[in-house]
């Protein structure tokens, strides 16, 4: 399906020879246009939607969701925390098990903003009593098979039990965090089984606190691959908890997206890379100026698929270098040409970037800074002020 992605002239920048490359260029009206799907695809109901913005990480993308009555995020970072109070989110989740000096720095921005609505997860006591005397509530994180962090979903009793120690801390219990982005990998039909006999565990767990006179106030599911799956299950419809879906890929929308969530649903990439071609070191190849300090390489290789060339296949990068095989029948690009990158995974390619380029029927309108990206200063002092 990848290398049916044709040449789009909505893609087109003119007047890039101006432009140092690898640039980050986004088109707000193709992600206004992921945003309304998504709206649409949960009935047009904003509330339903806690977007991840580990992937969108610009304030000006933030404020286009909340302009669309997008209130509820999660982020990743103390930074991205920071970053959405700023920008009139109304409630965020820090999806991260913050720990030690992390854990105070959430807290100094919770008692910052007092208007937000700040949750943290927790999965252990340890977790849970280093928020006592905090405005912030918890969800209890569970682990839904991918292993990287939770209680796992079969230990009901232990959900149950830290729901009470929530409680005996002063603390209050918001509900529960399943991330089941394991399930990325499978063919669609197989994707949506699999989420949903996890989802079927995930009930009998919200059954087993109901037997336990707890309340359950939400539960988050379903980032970008699991997002059609969970829309097809009948049982969030039916509980007795607010369930939202916490998506974030989408915004954007990269070449894994187009992969996982098939034409019929409607998303277009929002997100390039524009780089230039440096170099044709031996035939067959040429390299451009987007290493994996550009395009991430975390999805593996090929990192990205190059826009209108299914002739051209990125071959391993090294840090800012990226060559690309040309198939022999095929024309090779000019030194100094112009290619349009589109990466398998974009929230990581997009923290590698200071600015974006807003892009409008093919001219920079903008440039915006990527405002959550990397991380705050590691030494946080008493008197510091935040602007």
């Amino acid at each position: 399906m990848l290398n049916e992605l044709s040449w789009d002239q909505h893609y087109c920048v003119s007047g890039i020879e101006d432009v140092l490359t690898p640039a980050l260029v986004m088109y707000p009206d193709l992600i206004a246009a992921n945003i309304e799907r998504t709206l649409e695809l949960l009935s047009g109901d904003a509330d339903r939607w806690r977007v991840h913005i580990k992937t969108a990480k610009l304030g000006h993308t933030l404020r286009m969701l909340i302009t669309r009555g997008v209130r509820n995020f999660k982020c990743a970072t103390t930074l991205e925390l920071l970053v959405a109070c700023r920008n009139g989110a109304a409630d965020v989740l820090l999806a991260y098990p913050a720990m030690g000096a992390n854990a105070c720095r959430a807290r100094d921005i919770a008692n910052q903003f007092q208007d937000v609505r700040i949750s943290v997860l927790a999965e252990n006591a340890e977790q849970v009593w280093q928020w006592r005397n905090s405005r912030v509530g918890i969800f209890v994180d569970i682990n839904p098979g991918m292993n990287r962090t939770g209680i796992e979903q079969s230990q009901r009793d232990k959900v149950v039990a830290l729901t009470r120690q929530i409680a005996g801390a002063g603390l209050e219990f918001r509900g529960l965090h399943y991330y089941d982005g394991q399930y990325g990998g499978l063919e669609e039909g197989e994707r949506t089984q699999a989420a949903h006999r996890g989802y079927d565990r995930l009930l009998e767990m919200v059954g087993e606190l109901g037997r336990s006179s707890i309340h359950l106030p939400e539960v988050i599911t379903s980032g970008t691959p699991t997002f059609p799956c969970s829309l097809a299950y009948g049982g969030f419809r039916r509980g007795n908890f607010v369930h939202r879906v916490s998506p974030g890929t989408l915004v954007y929308c990269d070449a894994t997206s187009v992969e996982q969530l098939p034409n019929q649903y409607g998303y277009r990439p929002a997100a390039l890379v524009l780089t230039r071609v440096v170099s044709c070191p031996h035939s067959g190849i040429v390299t451009c100026d987007a290493g994996h300090k550009t395009v991430s390489a975390d999805a593996g290789v090929p990192t990205c698929v190059v826009i209108g060339h299914p002739e051209f296949t990125p071959l391993t990068p090294s840090e800012e270098h990226l060559p690309i095989a040309i198939k022999e029948e095929a024309a090779s690009p000019q030194i100094g040409e112009v290619l349009y990158l589109l990466p398998r995974h974009i929230c990581p390619t997009v923290n590698n970037f200071d600015y974006a380029l807003l892009v409008q029927n093919g001219n920079i309108e903008a440039m915006e800074s990527v405002s959550a990206r990397g991380r705050e200063a590691p030494l946080q002092t008493a008197d510091r002020t935040h602007g």
